[in-house]
């Protein structure tokens, strides 16, 4: 891996080293394609590598090749971090060294500590990457840097006296007995199962009540293997779950700190945690899309509808009601972008025949509802 020198031209640029960067970088690969770069601001799986240390997988890996399936959280074909753990669910610092190992054992093109401050999209066609180490030219942009970078800091007046989950690198760290914290969706629950497990008293406060809704769909419902610990760590009496609760203010007051919602007010001596959920790293681009539908728009290819060339991957994707948020969904679209820009690059997609047989070749989303996927 290496730094960038100014002004290099490539066919296709891929921004962010984690699982959709990764799992991108080797289907162009595959394909042939020669001309290409992946550029990441810190390492390969930086983001899985700043989890929490209790933090794991809430999707389960599990190898099935024999049935001709794959690890639900494999990028690649061929790969199973639950075969390379000997594990089911596998920590962040796990996965990241899955994604270093594939990276290397592909040889892919991947330039780190490379900051991409901003895109731009040529009148001609193509774009300029400007960089902390310079301008990068290329004809095709795939956008994959994630959300676990970019956590909701500010969700209500006072945040800043809160700790976000995100800024926890092990909850031993976190000396006292009683917490609370604030969103009840699945980092929000992570966080009240592990302080549980240290024997910490907790106190979950949630804007709906995560835990009683009944979709189907884990992007929008808490998952089965968050539930099951849930259902454990509430039989231990420390833990007290508030819904309807939508908080409007926290305050530094005497002895610790005040959390307000409309009716109510709790109080807790440490900081309350924030378990709020991150935004989406295409802000970083945001004039590059067309968000009047409170997302950003993509063609049936995962491209953006107002930048020709410029295509997404990973867990901001979304069409319509489908909600591409975890690796066993988003992984799916990997081969549709790869072969639409093998067609405008004239390369034989062939290769990706592999891809649609193991099911990772999603291309029709005119059948699909969120069953389909989830």
């Amino acid at each position: 891996m290496s730094h960038p020198q100014t002004d290099l031209s490539y066919d296709v640029a891929i921004v962010g080293a984690g699982a959709a960067g990764i799992g991108c970088g080797v289907v162009l690969k595959e394909l042939g394609l020669e001309r290409f770069t992946i550029l990441d601001r810190h390492q390969v799986g930086a983001s899985f590598s700043r989890w929490p240390k209790e933090m794991s997988f809430i999707t389960p890996s599990f190898p099935s090749h024999g049935f001709g399936l794959l690890d639900l959280n494999a990028v690649t074909l061929k790969t199973s971090p639950a075969i390379a753990f000997r594990q089911e669910h596998v920590s962040g610092k796990q996965y990241a060294l899955y994604l270093q190992t594939v990276a290397d054992h592909f040889e892919l093109p991947i330039q780190t500590e490379v900051d991409v401050q901003s895109v731009t999209h040529l009148p001609q066609g193509g774009f300029t990457l400007h960089t902390s180490s310079g301008k990068i030219s290329t004809q095709f942009v795939i956008w994959a840097a994630g959300e676990y970078q970019y956590p909701k800091l500010n969700p209500f007046p006072g945040a800043e006296h809160c700790l976000h989950n995100s800024q926890i690198r092990s909850w031993t760290d976190l000396e006292g007995d009683e917490f609370i914290i604030i969103g009840g969706y699945e980092s929000g629950m992570d966080a009240a199962a592990n302080l549980i497990a240290l024997g910490k008293s907790v106190g979950v406060l949630d804007r709906s009540g995560a835990w009683v809704n009944p979709d189907t769909d884990p992007s929008i419902s808490l998952s089965p293997y968050t539930l099951q610990r849930l259902e454990f760590v509430y039989r231990t009496g420390r833990l007290d779950l508030v819904g309807n609760a939508p908080i409007e203010e926290v305050k530094p007051i005497p002895g610790g700190y005040a959390i307000y919602s409309e009716y109510q007010k709790w109080m807790t001596a440490h900081p309350p945690i924030l378990c709020t959920g991150f935004d989406t790293s295409l802000k970083q681009i945001f004039p590059l899309f067309d968000w009047s539908k409170g997302y950003a728009a993509l063609t049936e290819n995962d491209e953006s509808t107002l930048t020709p060339g410029l295509f997404v991957s990973g867990p901001s994707v979304r069409h319509g009601d489908l909600i591409f948020c975890f690796i066993y969904k988003f992984r799916q679209r990997f081969a549709v972008i790869a072969n639409e820009i093998a067609q405008r690059l004239s390369i034989d997609p062939t290769p990706l025949d592999a891809y649609r047989q193991a099911g990772l070749f999603l291309d029709d989303l005119s059948c699909c509802d969120n069953d389909c996927i989830c």
